[in-house]
């Protein structure tokens, strides 16, 4: 069986940071497509290894991820 869930990847100083909000896991990598599949392989670990009420409390129904723009200054 496999899933979908949301990768957002953002920048840090020492590479890049994955994080699935669906699940609050999150991996990092040099760069966006390592920290992608660090995060795929942390996943792939987390449901492996979690009990299933853990998965239940973690696992949020549907995330939106979307831009807004706001006033700075």
């Amino acid at each position: 069986m496999t899933r979908s869930l949301t990768a957002i990847v953002e920048r840090d100083d020492e590479g890049y940071v994955a994080l699935c909000p669906e699940l609050d896991v999150a991996s990092q990598g040099e760069t966006v497509a390592e920290a992608r599949d660090n995060l795929a392989e942390a996943l792939a670990l987390f449901f492996e290894t979690a009990p299933s009420g853990e998965v239940n409390r973690r696992l949020r129904g549907e995330v939106y991820v979307t831009q807004i723009e706001v006033a700075v200054g």
